[in-house]
């Protein structure tokens, strides 16, 4: 039915759109009549909303109605809450009726009053939509309240709970504090409290937690655990630790519950602090409050416990936490693993992943991947493998990580093969294979000196869209140098720095290293400049290698001072930067100042291994001073260095060449108290010796018995025996033990076919001299030791021209000659008088490079004296020092001879 309006209701409209302006009788009037039209709207709203009639006819046209006439409905209707809602929401939904707050007010209120809270918090999220502050929702519910005469504050609680839930705190706390301000017996819900300490908590506002707390506790509230929790947690986050525990035991005297979680609270608290010692003593006292630890607790312990490293306590706890019932969480086993694996105690942490891995816990992927790396590392394969088996079983699939570290172990045990199935397994297993692998792989084939395939695996992996790293580049450049194909090594480093591919420390250290070992300091110094010019910083290894050429080129002084500079830059030099220098020293017979190096690293404290003192041992021996190595071997083993096989082998060569046999069988026994056996080299040595001498029964004796204890004979024991034969003439021996070497499958090598040769060239046999000869150079066996002594056989039977096309040839065959084959050429030359052929060669000596020694010196000087070449003697005997080659007592006396010659 249509809204009833009474005809004085439809008098009093027009009058007051005719009369705007009347008297203030007139206005009382229309007051009084428009009260009482609201008064006959709002019964006869009543009505419709009670009666039968459906709404949609009745209130049809609503034109007229005010959002007062339905707030008055709605308190009217407070008896049924579900009527006054729908009546509500036909309203809003059907008739785009705009409600006005109260209303909203009015019927939250009532919903709450006979538990219908899900369409009370619908409503009241809806109110919240309109953009009310805190403060004006608070004064429209409390109004309703007062106004229908409520007694509950779930109104209040539900506002302060939406609050919470949409993170606005602060205006939840808000409502708090103006309930207690307007009416302070009007109080919420202990669970609404605890929730926005809960929430204020969250954001971090613990001093307001403690503030809202004191004022719960003023206005008479017991707290709950809950809120006695969340204060405890604001003390810890507060680091007031004191009060924390205060709490808890006024908790315990008034009676309050008490369960695990808020000791929970304190541990975590104690354990975030570092103050792990602490928290393992309120655990320990749980049992006495009878209580139990449980997982939670257990779980923060050990964190805690792995961020100040007491992992030793951590593996008992987790012991316990097993022994309880409870498993520890993956980031709990994740940290106490990764903790065991980073101090060192990769056992330890493989006992622990074995240990959890009963009760169904393991450590995540990341974890797995290095503690299979650390037993890579460490050279524990095995277990590596084991490890990487079990993963899947666990519920990890290995990643490229995991694939890369596995192929890499395999790489560096020089396992190629093995290494190349894990690649095809990781390609089955659907993982994308980077670069990191291949990498490894490049490494490892140019370890073994398989170049070939590391050349062929750099061409997969481009094939394979990947792009090659400066690691790559290096892997490769590095075995080339080792194998001395410099040439190869630097187009490879041109290709890389073309392609954009910055070179690193590694790359110009490999680079400077291969330059060294090929005497090319010249080179290996500028190299070594531009990398400074690219502000590349050098390692020790960079110095080392350096340092270690010049040495072995006799440069001393140049050295030092390289030492000296990385000590300068913060560079801590090893033994294997003292080795060279001790070594060099050494070499050019300073034999006592290399002693002195050593006293003044002692003096600061450096420590010296076999190998330093190995070099020292050497040079002594080298001029002959047995007395002085056999004292510094003394001093060695007091200062706590052992002697090793190859200082025992450096003394024993010294013996041999003093043929000081007390000595070498003192040695020996004292090798043989130590637990030492004599190896390859120490039998060679004698075996060497013994033949020299013609001593071949003993060296033949030597022999049975390196066999007879296992040590199986090498090409040098081998070579070793047969040049003794030689040389005294026991050729068919020495081509038995020939025979016999090559049934050995062991191939002789060109100091071998040098002793054959040799005696071929001493015996002037020369056709089969040369004839073996050729044969070795169609083996690739030829090398400039072989073609010096044809060279100096053909000189020797005066056959010169023979000699000379072996000087052109040699090169042909990829062999270089070197000084001494230029001065046996120069030498015949010479001593024929054919000065100005032996002054030619001289200069294409020197302009290949090869620097004249002494004796080439001598011929050349003698040359030139012989022919009445005074002056050009002198001259060379001028650029002989110059260059740095002192002169002897054959040059003094050769020119002196001259001199007086020339007076006569």
């Amino acid at each position: 039915m249509k809204l009833t309006r009474s005809t004085r209701y439809f008098k009093t409209l027009n009058f007051l759109s005719n009369q705007r302006f009347s008297s203030t009788a007139e206005i009382s009037v229309q007051d009084n009549d428009e009260k009482a039209n609201d008064t006959q709207i709002i019964s006869d709203l009543k009505l419709i909303v009670r009666g039968r009639q459906s709404w949609k006819i009745a209130l049809k046209d609503v034109g007229l109605l005010k959002p007062h006439h339905v707030e008055e409905v709605l308190v009217q209707t407070l008896d049924d809450p579900r009527l006054a809602l729908r009546f509500f929401n036909f309203l809003g939904l059907h008739k785009n009726f705009h409600h006005s707050t109260d209303s909203f007010c009015v019927l939250i209120h009532a919903l709450l009053n006979v538990n219908l809270f899900w369409p009370a918090s619908s409503l009241l999220q809806t109110l919240l939509l309109r953009g009310l502050s805190p403060n004006e929702v608070f004064e429209a519910l409390l109004k309703a309240y007062e106004k229908c005469k409520f007694h509950s504050s779930s109104g209040f609680d539900l506002l302060i709970q939406n609050y919470v839930q949409n993170r606005r705190a602060f205006d939840g706390l808000t409502i708090f504090r103006l309930l207690r301000k307007y009416n302070s017996y009007l109080l919420p819900e202990i669970r609404t409290l605890s929730a926005l300490l809960n929430d204020l908590a969250k954001i971090r506002q613990f001093g307001v937690v403690l503030e809202v707390f004191d004022e719960i506790v003023r206005a008479g509230i017991r707290p709950d655990i809950y809120i006695y929790t969340v204060v405890i947690r604001s003390f810890c986050e507060l680091k007031d630790f004191v009060r924390a525990k205060e709490m808890i035991c006024q908790m315990e005297s008034n009676g309050s519950e008490l369960n695990v979680v808020v000791y929970n609270v304190l541990i975590h608290g104690l354990c975030k602090s570092q103050r792990v010692w602490e928290a393992v003593e309120i655990k320990n006292g749980l049992f006495q409050r009878g209580l139990r630890s449980d997982v939670i607790t257990y779980n923060t312990l050990m964190l805690g416990l792995c961020r100040v490293e007491g992992f030793d306590v951590a593996v008992e706890l987790i012991t316990e936490m097993i022994e309880s019932g409870f498993f520890p969480s993956e980031a709990v086993v994740t940290s106490l693993v990764d903790g065991l694996r980073r101090k060192g105690k990769i056992e330890d942490a493989f006992s622990l992943v074995k240990k959890v891995g009963e009760v169904g816990v393991a450590p995540n992927l990341f974890v797995y991947n290095a503690l299979i790396n650390s037993f890579c590392k460490d050279g524990k394969f095995d277990k590596a493998e084991l490890l990487f088996n079990e993963m899947e079983s666990k519920g990890l699939h290995p990643n490229d990580v995991t694939y890369s570290i596995v192929i890499d172990s395999f790489c560096r045990r020089g396992r190629m093969n093995i290494a190349l199935r894990f690649l095809g397994k990781m390609t089955e297993a659907g993982v994308k294979v980077t670069v990191y692998p291949y990498n490894s792989l490049i490494s490892g084939y140019c370890n073994v000196g398989n170049l070939s395939l590391a050349e062929s695996f750099l061409g997969e992996m481009i094939n394979r869209g990947l792009q090659p790293t400066v690691i790559t580049y290096t892997s490769l450049l590095s075995g080339y140098c080792n194998e001395g194909k410099l040439n190869k090594a630097f187009r490879l480093y041109h290709e890389m720095t073309g392609k954009g591919i910055a070179p690193n420390t590694y790359t110009f250290t490999a680079l400077i290293s291969g330059l060294c070992r090929a005497n090319m300091m010249a080179e290996a110094i500028r190299l070594f400049g531009q990398m400074l010019e690219r502000n590349i910083r050098p390692t020790e290894v960079t110095y080392n290698v350096l340092i270690e050429g010049h040495c072995r080129e006799g440069n001393m002084v140049k050295a030092f001072e390289l030492l000296d500079e990385m000590v300068e830059k913060g560079l801590v030099p090893d033994t294997y930067t003292y080795r060279p220098l001790i070594s060099g020293l050494c070499s050019i017979g300073r034999v006592s100042e290399a002693k002195e190096f050593m006293d003044g690293l002692h003096r600061d404290h450096n420590k010296l291994n076999e190998m330093c003192y190995s070099a020292l041992l050497h040079g002594y021996c080298k001029v002959g001073k047995i007395e002085d190595a056999l004292s510094a071997s003394r001093d060695m083993v007091a200062r706590g260095v052992d002697m090793d096989l190859v200082c025992y082998g450096v003394l024993i060569d010294g013996t041999l060449k003093q043929h000081d046999t007390r000595r070498l069988l003192g040695l020996l026994k004292e090798m043989d108290d130590q637990g030492l056996n004599p190896d390859n080299v120490i039998y060679t040595s004698m075996i060497a010796a013994n033949g020299k001498a013609g001593n071949f029964r003993e060296a033949l004796g030597l022999w049975d018995i390196m066999i007879g204890e296992g040590c199986i004979p090498n090409v040098v024991t081998y070579t070793a025996l047969i040049n003794g034969l030689c040389k005294a003439g026991f050729m068919d021996k020495a081509e038995l033990l020939y025979k016999e070497m090559l049934v050995s499958n062991l191939l002789p090598n060109q100091v071998t076919y040098g002793c054959f040769i040799d005696h071929l060239t001493k015996e002037g046999n020369m056709e089969k001299a040369v004839e073996l000869h050729n044969a070795i150079v169609k083996g690739v066996l030829a090398n400039t030791v072989t073609y010096n002594i044809l060279i100096r056989g053909f000189c020797k039977l005066g056959r010169l021209q023979e000699a000379m096309v072996l000087l052109v040839g040699m090169t042909d065959n990829g062999v270089f000659p070197d000084c001494i084959t230029y001065s046996t050429i120069i030498h015949e030359h010479c001593r024929r008088g054919n000065l100005q052929e032996a002054i030619q060669l001289w200069d294409s000596m020197l302009n290949k490079g090869i620097k004249p020694d002494k004796l080439a010196y001598n011929f050349l000087i003698y040359g030139c004296c012989v022919a009445g070449e005074l002056k050009k003697a002198l001259e060379l005997r001028d650029d002989m020092l110059k260059r740095g080659v002192k002169p002897n007592q054959v040059t003094h006396d050769t020119l002196v001879h001259a001199t007086r010659c020339k007076h006569l």
